[in-house]
Parts: structure tokens; C-alpha cells; sequence
């Protein structure tokens, strides 16, 4: 989000900044001092707006006049103030701008009004500050650097900070950072050791001390500071890293936190990583334009054939003007206000349709964009799945265990802990037992073994009846809450409980396991090898207290358990098949150890620790020498839940011709799970994984592997795909384009938007960006068509888009059915004003040329207004009703929609139609009315202009393909409309003669010449050339 606060103090430093004052500079800040600061920070507002208070009317009259549509008028419209050119009433020009620039301006208004109504609640959040007076209530506006700031559990972090202290037990906490960097994992936080230490929070206060940090950057992963402390004896100093940092926008998971600010406003890492909003113009709204420029070449050449033929007699130049006045109606001055309503009509339908409830348009100028969208690109948290972990299946080998027959791994467990141990009893009885009972110890060993080997804290919170200290030594089930950095180790741990093992405590060196007897169960932790990208696995040995018995328990990912487990025939496949099912797999082994063999692994595992040279190395192969022959015990299979409907809507868009890449922060495996999960790759289509590069030479070779392979789906990670594109960015493109999805992993929020705008770049086709997150806000706003998913995530995503919808799955039918029909009803829209304005402009010509070329307007004042306003205007502008087909069957025949990208509904070949239509139609009604011309020139007048508006209204009813009773109602009231005012217009039309039979039959056979023949065409073509879309509703 870019920020900028009003025109105040912060606007005056982003001045001095710009002339002079440097660039962004390291700091030194005073904890609970923001006076001692030695540079002007900017203030901490968000502001997705536009324009101000003052660019807000230069700014929206620049934007219209940059059309060469609007400055035309403009011009011609002031050129009625010149005597010599003035051809009518000043009112016939200036009324149209007028009203055009009305309507622009209101709807800007309404939407920078909203827009500013959305960034003040952010902005007003309340916040605890620590003061020498006590904890202040302060808004998130005025936060300042040097703060000390109080964040509760569950509140977003207002400011970029460093972590001070907790009132977490363990001295640490988690945040949720998907908001930032789209990662689901919760990420560990620890507080400044000196701070932490410190007996209350109002002591940071009495101690002098600063944090020297770094100058604002953009990167999200990494921070370099140091914290002092002077007044200590020697002073201490710390050093800072990404684990002490709280980044603003995050969320803190667990405890109170109190943090000093760093960085505010526009230096905030998350707003960094966004780009600016642009104003957006919609690829219709720039053919249009388009279209004009060729209407005024017309207009022109028009002028000049007829000075030509006056054989540029006298003042011909000033003839000219007069002539491009005369015919300044070829282009039209209503079509902007016609498009303009039009748009705010598809966003009124869109926000009524009951089928997609909650759907908001924030951008109501560009819904004809939803209608030609050949790229979509798509967050995966979130948007495609609902960030919830399932446990689906567990699987040992001979048998499995999915979400139906839970209840029998529940048996097996009650079972193992409440059947008296008796073996030598048990000798002698049915071999059937003996079966059943290694079953349930093969089972037993799997579920303990899921329970022990995680890296998840059970914390136990009040509920309103029991308090935390007694919820705590009860080990109160209904008060314990699961905390982990990733979302899997829960899903595997509820599952472990819901079986009957529970985690009921933990701390650094201890765990506590409760059995379905409600016996404890106490294991010592030895050891714990965390999970990290390269190693992609985990371990943990623990001591049974009972027993006495060391075990080391693993689990990984299966390409790497493979080869540590005993040989097996069965692990490659049900890896494989439970992969295709989209379930993330995990592989569970274990290996007991005697007490010398661990002696022996700790004494060499402490000397790698304290070794200086390659300590990760050696680390890594004492680690090593215990993974061999480990006893593989189960798979385990976690699902990420798919958003409701996401597979079909997926299809949909697939079958319409549109292409989706899914970009993600999140990991590779993660991403390929969730790519096959949603039938983004389809079950037939190889998948390539790109793999790591680093340099050209490996890039080179890896885009040649590449190459060779067809059809098949990419998936390439953030890194690999920034040295691609540093080097071969043009063939990297080429190639990704040609495939039929494409999921990019772990990806910066810039690296999203350079993927957009690289798209838009290189196929020139509409891209539409779909995200929920803060991470997504610069995709949304570089893309086409940016949509936001309002989600669990915040509205972050939400605000900054065009669209808002509530569901991924609604975009099908804001795709399908209102872009469509948006797209089209504006097309035929456009198509029809300009064939409007070029009838009377045919007319104009042929009466000119008749009457020895005199530059003499046919029709006077308030007849050119009302024929493009009131007569014609009602019928005309109902078009933005009509549809082809029901919505159904747009639903149902995506294909529909491909017959749009090709841009067909407003292209040169039709408007070359139309043209021809005007001008067959104008030179009908002009000379049908100088053929029955009688006596006077007043009859040419009533007898042209009537056929004229008659033949308008039905043009209007042939070009209509569904009919809306408010189509109905708006021809015959225009056509009341006409009738009526013929009685005020006595000075241009004869009032007696048009109740004459003459009048009558002379009107209806011109009228009948120029649609008749319009009408025979029409069903012809549908007869033997019928459109797509004809032939499924017929």
C-alpha cells in the first residue's frame, strides 16, 4: 500500500527529501524517546487515494482531457466564443461537455470519498503506548518512531518494530506473517535478551537505551541492528536479525508483546513491497478512442472534399472550420456519457446478483475488462484453499486408514491401554488375537510416534469458567489451544488426540502424553533436529520415564526418508498415489537406541556444536551417522482444504480459454500439492519442476531441458525464476506462455507485479490478478483486472482491488456471465451511438452538397439536442440491458467466453459495418425526403427528421436480442415523447401538415426503404450463418 499522509509535516519532509535531503539513512533510536531523533520521519498513515484535496480536480480533468475524444469538444465548444465560426445557440455545445464532465466528476468523488472513508478506520486503530505517565491510548496515525508500543494477541502490528519483551512464559512468541509474505507458517519471534529480563515493562523506561538500525529497505527476510544499553556497567549491546523484528501488517499469534517502532508510513517493509496504484484504463475505453481518431480523419477529409468542390472560393479556410463544425456531429459527444452510465449500471447488476453475494466494485471503470481476460493469476493461501489443515490418511503398508475408518485406529489404541499386559497368558489362545494384537502395536507404534516427533506447544488459555494456572494443572481440554509454526504439526497432533493420545504439556526438555485411560505418559527430550528447506525433515530422541528406552523418531518428506528407511517394496507407490490425491505426504520412522549407542552420538554431537570450520557440515554428518536403517512405522496424509468449488471454477475458466498461474509465497511441495489438489494440472499433464539455478550456464541448460518437454505444467521457485528472467528473460517467457499452468513458488510480492507486468508486456493479453492477502497488493494493482478474496487474512487485498468478492468461486460467474455480457452490451453500445451521429452527419452531407455545398446546418438548435437526447436517448441506452444468452447457459458454455478474446463484438470489421449502415441509411432518409420535397423548405424538415427518429427507434429494436419491458417502455416513450413536442416546435416543423395522409405515407416509405432491407439481412444471416451463441438457445 503506498502511503502518504495529507499535505502536513510529512508532506514537507517528502520535499525536503526530494530537493536535497538525502536519501533514507541508518537511525538511531531512543526506546520511549521519539523527540531524540536526529531526522524528520514520515508520519503513519495509510493512503490508498488517488489524488488529494488539491490535485483532486486538476487531476480528473487532465485525465479526461487526455482523450483525444474529450479535448476535441473541448475545442469545438470554445470555438462557438469566435463570431465568424458560431453556427447556433452557445448551448448546443457546452450543455453535452457540460453533463459529461458532471457525471465523471461525481463518480470520482464517490469513489475517493470511499476509498478515504476505508484508510481512515485503518488509521484510527487504537493502540497501547508506554509513557512515563502509564500505558496512553494512541491511534495507529500517531505512532511515532521511538514508541513503545503494547500489541494484544490476535492484533495487527501497527508499526515496523523491534520485539522487547513478551508475556509469554517461554520468553518468545509467533506471529502470522501470511498478510506480508503469504507463507502459512507461524514464524518464532524472540524478544532482546537485556529486555526481556527487565522485572516490568514500565522499566523500559528508566533504562537509557537505543537501537541502531539499519536504513528502510525492502527486503522482508532480513534485518541488521544492534540494541545498547549505556547505562549498565559495561554497557551491554545485543545484535538485531529478522527473529527480533516485528514488521507491521503481521499478526502476533500468542502473549502480549511490547516493541519500540523503527520505521513508519511509507518506510514500512510491507508498503515498500507495494507499488503505487495507477489509475486504470480499460483496453475497450482505448479502441474507443481509437475508433474516434479514425471518425475525426473522416471528419476532416469530409471538409476538405467539400471546400474542394466549392474550388476554395473566398475565405476558404474559415470555410473549413465552418464545415468541421457543421459535421462535428460524425463524432459523438454522448458516447462517453452513454459508456460512462453504462459502466455504473454493470456495477449496479454485478453488486444486486444474488448468485454472488458480497461482491463489491471498487473500480466501476473498467467492468467491460472482465469480459477478454486471457491470464489469470492466482494466490494460493487463502484464495485457493482455506489454509486448513486435515488429517486424511494414515498408511502402514498393508493397510490404510482414511477419515471413514478413524474409528478403528481409535480401537486398536483403547485397546493396546486398557487390555491388561499379560503376554505368557496369551500364548495359548486363538492365533486370531495374536494377529489382532501386533495390528494394534504396528498402529500404537505409528499414533505415538505422530504424537511425539513435532515441534508443537500446547498452551492453555482461560475460558471464562476455569483460569489458565488451574486450566494448566488439569490439563483442562476445553481450554488447550495448539501452537506451531506450521499449520501440518497441528493437523497431525488433533489428529493424534482425537484417536485417543493427547499432548496435554511440553517445555524445552519434557513432553506429556495423556492416554484414553487418563494415565500420563512422561518422555524426556533429548535432543530436537529442527525441519529446514535443505534438510526437509525433522527428528527428536526421547526418553520413555516409564520404561527407560531412548528412541529417535523422524519424519520428512519422501524423497529424502527413501533412503534412510529399510529397503521396503511398498513406499515409492503409495507416496506416489497419495501425491496424486493431493495430499501432502509425510514419511514417520523411528530407531531405538541403547544407552552407550546415544552416549556415544551425544559426546560426538556436542564437539560438531563447538567446532569453528564447517560446523554445519560436520554437524549435519554426526546427524547423519544415526539416520540409517531407521524402521519405517507410517505415511501420513494431511490435506490443505480447498475453497469450496475451487476445481470446477477452474475447469470453467480453463474451458474459456483462460490461462491460470498460481504465484505463491509458500514452499514447492506445498504449492505442486495444492496444483494437482485443485485440477490446476490436470491428472494426463506432466508436471516440470525447474530446478534450483544460480547462475547463467545452469540456467541455460536447465530452459534447454525445458524445452524439450510438451504439454506439460511448470512449477518453478521465486529464485530460479529471478536468475531466468536477469538472463533469458525473453525465451523464459515463451516458453511459460505456451504452458497450460504455471505455479511459481516461494515469491516476493514484487516478484508477483514483475510477472504481471512481464505477461502484459509480452502477449499484449488482458491479465487478471485474484489474491487475499497483503503479499498479493501489488499483483492486484499492476494486473488488468485486479480482484480481492475478502478472507480470513484481512481486507488488505480487498481494498486495493477493482473487484471484492467473498469466494474464489464467484469469479466464475463475474468472468462469465458480467464480463461477458458487460463487454458485449458496451460494444453494441458504442457501435450504436456512433451509428447515430453518422446518420445525421449523412444527411448533413447530402443536403449540403445538394444545396450547391453551402455550409448551412440542416437542423437548428434544440432539434440536434433532442434527437441525441430525449428521443433517441432511452431506447439507445436500454442496449446496456440486453443479453444473448440466459446466464445458465453462459455458466454452462465457458467457450462462450473465448469467442471474446479475440476482440470481435467492437472491432474494424463491424464498425466498418455500421459506418456503411449510417451512411446507406442517411442518404435514404435525405433524399427519400428531397424526392416527395413540396413547395416549401419546412417540409423537407418535418419529413426527414421524422423518418429519421422512426428509423433510430427501429434499428434499435432489430439490434436487440432479448427483450426487458424497460426496453419496451423506453421506445414507446420516445416515441410519445416526439409526438408531443411537435406542438412546441412550430418554428422548425408545420404542425398542420403533419396531421396530413401525405405526411404520413411519405414517412413510411422512407422509413421502410432504409430498415427494411436491414431486416431481410438479419434473418438471413441468422438462417445460414447463425453466431455460437444462437445456436444453444434455439
Amino acid at each position: 500500500m503506498p502511503l502518504s499522509g495529507p499535505v502536513t509535516l510529512a508532506g514537507c519532509g517528502e520535499w525536503l527529501r526530494c530537493c536535497g535531503g538525502g536519501e533514507p539513512r541508518p537511525r538511531t533510536v531512543w526506546l520511549g524517546h521519539p523527540e531524540k531523533r536526529d531526522q524528520r520521519y514520515p508520519r503513519n498513515v495509510i493512503n490508498n487515494q488517488k489524488y488529494n484535496f488539491f490535485t483532486f480536480l486538476p487531476g480528473v480533468l487532465f485525465n479526461q482531457f487526455k482523450y483525444f475524444f474529450n479535448l476535441y469538444f473541448l475545442l469545438l465548444a470554445c470555438s462557438q466564443f469566435v463570431p465568424e465560426m458560431r453556427l447556433g445557440a452557445l448551448y448546443t455545445y457546452w450543455v453535452p461537455l457540460g453533463f459529461v464532465l458532471a457525471v465523471t466528476i461525481i463518480r470520482e468523488a464517490v469513489e475517493e470519498i470511499r476509498c478515504y472513508m476505508r484508510d481512515k478506520e485503518v488509521n484510527s486503530q487504537v493502540y497501547s503506548r508506554l509513557t512515563a505517565r502509564g500505558t496512553v491510548k494512541v491511534k495507529s496515525s500517531s505512532i511515532q518512531v521511538g514508541d513503545l508500543i503494547i500489541v494484544e494477541k490476535n492484533q495487527r502490528v501497527p508499526a515496523d518494530m523491534i520485539f522487547l519483551r513478551t508475556s509469554e512464559k517461554n520468553g518468545s512468541c509467533f506471529l502470522r506473517t501470511d498478510q506480508l509474505d503469504g507463507e502459512t507458517d507461524w514464524k518464532l519471534r524472540l524478544p532482546v535478551a537485556c529486555t526481556q529480563r527487565l522485572p516490568t515493562a514500565a522499566d523500559l523506561l528508566q533504562i537509557r537505551s537505543y537501537v541502531y538500525a539499519e536504513e528502510p529497505n525492502i527486503d522482508i527476510h532480513n534485518f541488521v541492528g544492534t540494541f545498547t544499553r549505556e547505562d549498565s556497567d559495561p554497557p551491554i549491546s545485543e545484535s538485531l536479525s529478522i527473529e527480533n523484528a516485528l514488521w507491521a501488517g503481521t499478526v502476533t499469534a500468542s502473549g502480549t508483546v511490547v516493541g519500540v517502532v523503527l520505521y513508519t508510513g511509507r518506510e514500512l517493509r510491507s508498503v515498500m513491497n507495494t507499488s503505487n496504484p495507477r489509475s486504470k484504463i480499460g483496453l475497450f475505453d482505448l479502441e474507443v478512442n481509437c475508433l474516434t481518431k479514425i471518425l475525426f480523419a473522416a471528419l476532416v477529409v469530409v471538409a476538405l472534399v467539400m471546400v474542394a468542390l466549392q474550388h476554395f472560393a473566398g475565405r476558404w479556410y474559415l470555410q473549413i472550420i465552418r464545415f468541421l463544425l457543421l459535421f462535428s456531429n460524425i463524432i459523438p459527444i454522448s458516447l462517453r456519457v452513454n459508456l460512462d452510465m453504462g459502466k455504473i449500471v454493470y456495477s449496479w447488476v454485478i453488486r444486486r446478483d444474488s448468485k454472488i453475494p458480497g461482491t463489491v466494485v471498487r473500480s466501476s471503470t473498467i467492468p467491460e475488462q472482465l469480459g477478454r481476460i486471457s491470464y489469470l493469476l492466482t494466490d494460493k493461501t487463502g484464495t485457493l484453499t482455506q489454509n486448513e489443515m486435515v488429517f486424511k490418511r494414515l498408511h502402514l503398508g498393508t493397510v490404510a486408514y482414511g477419515l471413514d475408518s478413524m474409528d478403528e485406529v481409535q480401537s486398536h489404541i483403547f485397546s493396546i491401554y486398557t487390555q491388561p499386559q499379560d503376554p505368557p497368558a496369551q500364548k495359548g489362545s486363538a492365533p486370531t488375537t495374536k494377529v489382532r494384537r501386533t495390528m494394534s502395536s504396528r498402529v500404537h507404534e505409528a499414533v505415538k510416534a505422530i504424537a511425539l516427533c513435532h515441534n508443537v506447544t500446547p498452551v492453555y488459555e482461560s475460558n471464562g469458567v476455569t483460569d489458565q494456572a488451574e486450566a494448566e494443572k488439569q490439563y483442562e481440554d476445553s481450554c488447550r489451544v495448539y501452537q506451531a509454526s506450521s499449520p501440518d504439526e497441528v493437523a497431525l497432533v488433533q489428529w493424534t488426540e482425537s484417536v485417543g493420545l493427547t499432548l496435554v504439556g511440553r517445555d524445552q526438555s519434557s513432553m506429556q502424553l495423556r492416554t484414553p485411560g487418563d494415565q500420563i505418559l512422561n518422555f524426556t527430550i533429548l535432543q530436537l533436529f529442527p525441519f529446514t528447506y535443505e534438510s526437509k525433515r525433522m527428528g527428536i530422541i526421547v526418553r520413555d520415564e516409564s520404561t527407560g528406552e531412548i528412541t529417535f523418531y523422524m519424519k520428512g518428506a519422501d524423497v529424502v526418508m527413501a533412503g534412510i528407511v529399510q529397503y521396503n517394496d511398498w513406499l515409492e507407490e503409495e507416496c506416489g498415489n497419495m501425491a496424486r490425491e493431493g495430499l501432502r505426504v509425510l514419511v514417520v520412522a523411528k530407531k531405538s537406541l541403547a544407552e552407550e549407542q546415544y552416549q556415544d552420538f551425544e559426546a560426538r554431537y556436542v564437539q560438531a556444536k563447538l567446532s569453528v570450520h564447517d560446523r554445519s557440515l560436520k554437524v549435519a554428518t554426526v546427524i547423519e551417522s544415526l539416520e540409517m536403517e531407521m524402521e519405517l512405522l507410517c505415511l501420513t496424509g494431511v490435506e490443505d482444504q480447498l475453497q469450496a468449488d475451487v476445481r470446477p471454477t477452474l475447469e470453467t475458466l480453463r474451458n474459456a480459454g483462460i490461462k491460470v498461474w498460481m504465484l505463491t509465497g509458500d514452499k514447492l511441495e506445498t504449492a505442486t500439492c495444492t496444483a494437482k489438489n485443485a485440477h490446476l494440472v490436470t491428472r494426463n499433464q506432466d508436471i516440470h519442476i525447474f530446478r534450483l539455478v544460480t547462475n547463467r550456464g545452469e540456467a541455460h541448460l536447465e530452459l534447454n531441458a525445458f524445452r524439450r518437454k510438451h504439454d506439460c505444467a511448470l512449477v518453478i521457485s521465486g529464485d530460479s525464476l529471478e536468475v531466468c528472467l536477469k538472463y533469458y528473460e525473453y525465451e523464459f517467457m515463451e516458453l511459460a506462455c505456451q504452458c497450460p499452468a504455471v505455479v511459481c513458488c516461494r515469491c516476493a510480492p514484487t516478484q508477483k507485479a514483475r510477472i504481471v507486468r512481464l505477461l502484459q508486456e509480452r502477449t499484449g493479453r488482458l491479465t487478471c490478478a485474484v489474491g487475499d492477502g497483503g503479499n498479493d497488493v501489488s499483483m492486484i494493482q499492476e494486473s488488468d483486472c485486479g480482484v480481492g478474496v475478502e478472507g480470513k487474512e484481512g481486507k488488505q487485498a480487498s481494498l486495493a482491488a477493482d473487484f471484492s468478492i467473498t469466494q474464489f468461486r464467484h469469479l466464475g460467474r463475474l468472468l462469465m456471465v458480467h464480463g461477458r455480457n458487460s463487454y458485449k452490451r458496451s460494444a453494441a453500445l458504442s457501435q450504436f451511438v456512433i451509428h447515430r451521429s453518422l446518420c445525421i452527419s449523412a444527411m448533413q452531407a447530402v443536403f449540403s452538397s445538394v444545396f450547391y455545398f453551402a455550409s448551412v446546418p440542416l437542423y437548428q438548435g434544440f432539434l440536434i439536442i433532442g434527437y441525441s437526447t430525449i428521443y433517441t436517448m432511452f431506447p439507445v441506452f436500454s442496449l446496456v440491458l440486453d443479453k444473448d444468452v440466459k446466464s445458465e447457459v453462459a455458466m454452462l458454455y465457458p467457450e462462450l467466453y473465448k469467442d471474446l478474446l479475440k476482440g470481435r463484438p467492437l472491432s474494424y470489421k463491424t464498425f466498418l459495418i455500421w459506418v456503411l449502415i449510417s451512411i446507406y441509411q442517411g442518404s435514404t432518409i435525405m433524399y427519400g425526403a428531397l424526392l416527395l420535397f413540396e413547395s416549401e423548405f419546412v417540409h423537407i424538415v418535418a419529413i426527414s427528421f421524422t423518418s429519421l427518429i422512426l428509423t433510430e427507434l427501429l434499428m434499435v429494436a432489430l439490434t436487440i436480442q432479448t427483450w426487458h419491458w424497460l426496453m419496451t417502455v423506453a421506445e414507446l416513450l420516445s416515441l410519445a415523447c416526439y409526438v408531443a413536442s411537435l406542438v412546441f416546435l412550430h418554428e422548425f416543423i408545420d404542425v398542420y401538415f403533419i396531421a396530413t395522409l401525405s405526411f404520413l405515407w411519405k414517412v413510411s416509405v422512407i422509413t421502410l426503404v432504409s430498415c427494411l432491407p436491414l431486416y431481410v439481412l438479419k434473418y438471413l444471416r441468422r438462417r445460414f450463418s447463425p453466431p455460437s451463441y444462437s445456436k444453444l438457445t434455439s
